[in-house]
């Protein structure tokens, strides 16, 4: 049984929800979102509150009871606050900015990197940091983690981009002086 799914979701004024054979739309001030309507659960609408259930007792079924729940929360989320993700780019020399619709980055390469920006998504420079916004929240984390993949930070000076509060482990470096090997003695 899936906790979350026997919840009833509450939707908020200014949200339309329409119910198909096989998708879910949610429509609200920042958008549309469209999710796929997973095998086995049966939906239901009245007077502002969604109900799910599953329409069997299988393993996969109580599965996408509770998927479904997550989904239509994020889209509910979405199309009324948006979701963000930010990232801070940390290295000397390394800058940011945005040029029409594509995200040019300089992160320690011999070239520019011009990284597209997908429809459906904004992104915004300040100074060190990118903030990646939309509505869809699977979308923004794909979008902000192809961005964190241009340059990982690295452990020994930590220089990179990362997400906001992310913590680096930092190794040490090699030690000068250390050892004696390689000398020749008489």
């Amino acid at each position: 049984m899936s906790r979350l799914g026997k919840q009833p979701i509450e939707i908020p004024e200014g949200v339309k929800v329409s119910v198909t054979d096989d998708k879910l739309s949610f429509t609200g001030v920042k958008g549309t979102v469209t999710i796929p309507r997973l095998n086995g659960v049966s939906v239901e609408v009245k007077e502002n509150i969604l109900t799910l259930a599953p329409k069997d007792d299988l393993k996969q079924t109580q599965m996408n009871w509770g998927t479904l729940w997550s989904l239509i929360k994020n889209s509910i989320s979405g199309v009324t606050g948006g979701f963000t993700k930010t990232l801070e780019v940390e290295g000397i020399g390394f800058k940011v900015s945005v040029e029409g619709n594509k995200l040019v980055m300089k992160v320690g390469f011999s070239h520019l990197i011009k990284f597209p920006i997908p429809e459906g998504i904004s992104i915004a420079v300040e100074k060190n940091k990118i903030i990646v916004s939309g509505i869809n929240k699977q979308q923004v984390g794909h979008v902000a983690a192809n961005i964190r993949k241009v340059k990982k930070p690295e452990p020994y000076l930590g220089k990179g981009i990362r997400y906001q509060g992310e913590v680096i482990r930092r190794k040490a470096g090699k030690k000068a002086g250390a050892g004696t090997t390689g000398t020749a003695t008489k």
